[in-house]
C-alpha cells in the first residue's frame, strides 16, 4: 500500500522523475509546469521545503513500496485555518482509488496535525476524475471559476469531522 509522506529533501530525485514521466499526462487536464520548472527543479524543491518549514504550505508525496512517487497531495496558502488542496496522480497509478484515499488522509492530517478547519479546491469542468475525487471526499461545490482560461468549479470541505478520521 502506498504511503503518504511529508516532502523531504531526499525526495527530490523521485519527485523530478515523477513530474517528467507524467508531464504530458498532466498537461491534458491541468496547465503544464513549463520548461523553467524542470530547469530549476532543485531550487524550486528547496523553496517548497522552506515554505513548508514556515507553515505556509504542506507538501505530501504518495510513495509506492519501491520508493517511486505515485502522486502528490499539497496544501498551499495556509492561512486563517484553511488551505487550498491540490493533487495529481501518476498515469500508471490512475483509476485505483489512490487519489481518493490520499485526499482522505490529507483531510485527516490537515485537521488533526495541522489544525486546519477547512480546505478549498478547484478543478476544470472537463476533469471528471478530479470532480469525482472531491465529491467522494466530502467537498461541495461553492462556485464557478476559470482555470487557465477553462471553465471550472470551486469547492469547500469543512474539516470539523476529519480529526476523528471521517472524510
Amino acid at each position: 500500500m502506498p504511503e503518504l509522506q511529508l516532502l523531504r529533501p531526499d525526495h527530490a530525485p523521485a519527485l523530478l522523475a515523477f513530474e517528467r514521466e507524467n508531464r504530458d499526462y498532466f498537461a491534458a487536464s491541468i496547465p503544464d509546469r513549463g520548461e523553467d520548472y524542470f530547469a530549476r527543479f532543485d531550487q524550486r524543491h528547496f523553496a517548497l521545503l522552506a515554505e513548508q518549514e514556515a507553515g505556509a504550505c504542506y507538501f505530501h508525496l504518495l510513495v509506492g513500496s519501491a520508493g517511486g512517487v505515485l502522486g502528490r497531495v499539497n496544501l498551499v496558502d495556509v492561512a486563517d485555518g484553511a488551505a487550498e488542496l491540490g493533487y495529481r496522480i501518476a498515469e500508471r497509478a490512475a483509476g485505483r482509488g489512490l487519489a481518493t484515499s490520499a485526499v482522505r488522509e490529507v483531510c485527516r492530517l490537515a485537521a488533526a496535525g495541522y489544525g486546519l478547519t477547512a480546505l478549498r479546491a478547484a478543478t476544470t469542468l472537463d476533469n471528471a476524475a478530479s470532480r469525482a475525487v472531491l465529491a467522494r471526499t466530502g467537498f461541495t461545490v461553492v462556485g464557478q471559476t476559470r482555470l487557465s482560461g477553462r471553465p471550472g468549479l470551486t469547492y469547500l470541505r469543512s474539516l470539523e469531522d476529519s480529526a476523528a478520521g471521517a472524510c
